[in-house]
């Protein structure tokens, strides 16, 4: 155990590991595993679109409990909200057992549950397959899909780690699916030479767990830093340490949002620009697509993959999910990948361009950063609600109007 946090994961070896660029990498392997799954299916998610993607995620998922296999989705309220009673009954006649992560009912047709949401991608095959990483289900993710494309990432892992993945996804399960749930024995074998480590986010037990080690990556870091993530706004000590990195000679890489999909987020980015460039931090804005991924490696050896943005909501509210990695030939895949990015599709920012306008942006950049800041502990005012899971049933058992207002009772831990 972490002798800092005595509950936190600690570094498995023995693992294989397989980087997955976007859907058309993710989609494929993830569809392909549950196809061959013998006995259990286990898959938590954000959002679940209901367009060719999650269409091709339902019917592998059909198909997996109609010859068997148990099958749990769990889905967050907020992120998959508007899944037909159709779509969603056909897989619920076939044994597919789904949850919804915090129901809530909507107000004024608006919904109410914006804050601590699952935000997890997380998949586990029969206890012996793993994949983590920021990918949802929608066609947004395949790069064919014109000016919403997003560029993201995720990775396929084999080896003890699986065993802290499966336990954690178990975590996730509430107590009807549990009444009739056994959990297999992971397969625990070296079949690899990486290390990794599982880092989760919740909102008691690991409420730092994955900016914890960031950090201590950071601070040791001796040679590069290089980190492409969709929504970067992270904690004071998180900017200190780029900083007193790039001060002690680090090379400190930072590619982020230069074609939001979110126009806000990158304005929240733009408020750390000055005082990261003066300190010889390099910015690239990525210009191709929407950057969605949420990836980072550190000298030769060190990466991470994951559901974890370097903001707010997923560092201070989110329930979040990072594989840290080390492993070289990972690391160098990247690297290579990640510097394409950097020098093929990206605009590197500079102080000079962003001097422009600076005396009148200055005060309202103070008060915005300042704010969001603390905004977690502003939230964090309000109740943590618990681990809220509710069993979906189809619209002919349960009438959906009821469906959305039946909560389970909390369970003993929260997140």
């Amino acid at each position: 155990m972490n002798a800092a946090n005595p509950k936190a994961w600690t570094w498995q070896d023995g693992n294989s590991v397989e980087l997955l660029i976007n859907g058309e990498d993710y989609f494929s392997e993830v569809f392909d595993a549950i196809g061959a799954a013998r006995k259990e299916v286990l898959l938590e998610t954000f959002i679940i679109f209901e367009d060719r993607v999650g269409e091709g995620l339902q019917r592998v998922l059909i198909d997996a409990a109609r010859r068997g296999v148990r099958v749990v989705v769990t889905v967050d309220d907020y992120g998959t909200s508007d899944l037909s009673s159709a779509f969603v009954s056909q897989m619920i006649e076939a044994g597919v057992q789904i949850q919804l992560f915090d129901p809530r009912p909507k107000f004024m047709g608006m919904r109410t549950n914006l804050f601590r949401r699952l935000h997890r991608k997380v998949v586990v095959i029969d206890a012996e397959w793993a994949f983590i990483g920021g990918i949802n289900y929608s066609v947004d993710h395949l790069c064919d899909a014109g000016i919403t494309a997003k560029q993201d990432y995720a990775v396929k892992v084999r080896g003890p780690v699986v065993a802290d993945i499966y336990r954690s996804t178990a975590n996730m399960l509430g107590p009807v699916v549990k009444k009739t749930w056994s959990p297999l024995k992971a397969v625990i074998q070296h079949v690899g030479s990486a290390s990794i480590l599982l880092a989760e986010r919740d909102n008691r037990e690991h409420t730092s767990d994955i900016e914890e080690q960031y950090l201590r990556a950071i601070r040791t870091a001796t040679q590069r830093i290089t980190i492409a993530n969709a929504y970067f706004f992270p904690s004071y000590r998180f900017l200190r340490a780029l900083r007193s990195a790039a001060r002690r000679g680090v090379k400190v890489t930072l590619i982020l949002q230069g074609q939001p999909d979110m126009p806000f987020v990158r304005m929240c980015s733009r408020l750390t620009y000055t005082w990261l460039l003066r300190e010889g931090v390099a910015i690239h804005e990525y210009k191709q697509r929407a950057l969605h991924g949420k990836v980072a490696l550190i000298d030769q050896v060190w990466s991470t993959v994951g559901s974890s943005n370097l903001d707010p909501l997923s560092l201070a509210l989110n329930l979040e999910a990072n594989l840290f990695i080390r492993d070289q030939r990972l690391n160098q895949q990247l690297h290579e990948h990640l510097q394409e990015l950097a020098t093929l599709h990206s605009t590197q920012v500079n102080l000079k361009g962003l001097a422009k306008g600076q005396w009148w942006r200055a005060p309202m950049i103070f008060l915005s950063f300042h704010f969001l800041r603390h905004f977690p502990a502003i939230a964090g005012l309000f109740p943590v609600h618990g681990l809220r899971l509710k069993p979906v049933r189809a619209p002919d058992v349960l009438p959906e109007a009821a469906a959305l207002k039946q909560t389970l009772p909390d369970q003993e831990n929260s997140v």
